[in-house]
């Protein structure tokens, strides 16, 4: 039964590690960091003075926030009853796109940001949440 569910407490922090990797590589001058502070409207002497007041604290957080959604998503996933990567990857898109992809339209909308920076930013969590999703599944 679902109330039985138990999550592995090994495959979240491996899904969230694989987030952080994406994230990483993702905003990164190596992909799209440039373009990234470009809709941001960020300069390079922003990112620096970021980088002085401390960055370590930002991560943390960042991957206690991914090991939240991994959990959540494990839930997801065991619901579904996924059980293959595919069939994971399948949960994490549907996650995305009921969840991530409609809530950050307000960026867009009220926030008067480009199309194109919610359109890099989804598609970073459309990214990070198959893939966890995908590894939460073939874990278990």
């Amino acid at each position: 039964t679902h109330c039985s569910m138990l999550i592995d407490l090994v495959a979240v922090p491996v899904a969230s590690i694989g987030g952080m990797v994406i994230g990483a590589l993702w905003y990164s001058p190596l992909l799209f960091g440039n373009l990234w502070m470009n809709l941001s409207g960020m300069s390079k002497a922003d990112m620096d003075k970021a980088k002085q007041k401390g960055m370590t604290s930002r991560y943390v957080i960042s991957f206690v926030g991914l090991l939240v959604t991994n959990y959540i998503l494990a839930l997801f996933v065991q619901y579904a009853g996924a059980t293959t990567f595919v069939d994971g990857a399948v949960v994490g898109v549907l996650v995305w796109l009921g969840f991530f992809a409609t809530s950050m339209m307000s960026i867009v909308l009220w926030e008067n940001k480009p199309f194109g920076l919610y359109a890099l930013q989804t598609l970073h969590y459309l990214i990070v949440l198959s893939l966890a999703a995908g590894i939460l599944a073939a874990w278990g």
